[in-house]
């Protein structure tokens, strides 16, 4: 697979700050926040396959934050492709709790901060 295009280096590095996509508390845990950082029109395809909405994955979310889960992660293998004029497809690698998955987000550049328009994770195996 090609690196990043150097010339998006700096989107890559705001975009890589910003996952794993619901899991940095450090952009906000309230279900205000990830309204914020998702467009009305988001959707996610989950690891299972099944397709979710974005008013399903605020209400996930919500309920999530309310007790925060203790986890460990750690992201890689990082890569991010221009897909149209503001819009960029990011892909990765994450662990989280012993899970492998391969995650693709698609960002969308404002004028004032990020948003997320898809996200997608697929099992890779199991550690």
């Amino acid at each position: 697979m090609e690196p990043t295009d150097e010339r998006l280096r700096g989107v890559l590095d705001d975009l890589v700050r910003r996952e794993p996509l619901f899991h940095r508390t450090e952009f906000g845990t309230t279900r205000a926040d990830f309204e914020a950082m998702t467009a009305p029109d988001f959707w996610e395809t989950g690891a299972s396959g099944e397709r979710y909405s974005r008013d399903f994955v605020l209400d996930v979310l919500e309920e999530r934050y309310k007790a925060p889960p203790t986890e460990e992660w750690e992201t890689s293998d990082f890569r991010c492709q221009e897909l149209g004029a503001g819009v960029y497809l990011l892909t990765y690698t994450l662990v989280l709790n012993g899970r492998r998955t391969r995650r693709a987000t698609i960002w969308q550049q404002g004028a004032d901060d990020w948003r997320v328009l898809y996200h997608q994770g697929t099992v890779v195996q199991d550690l």
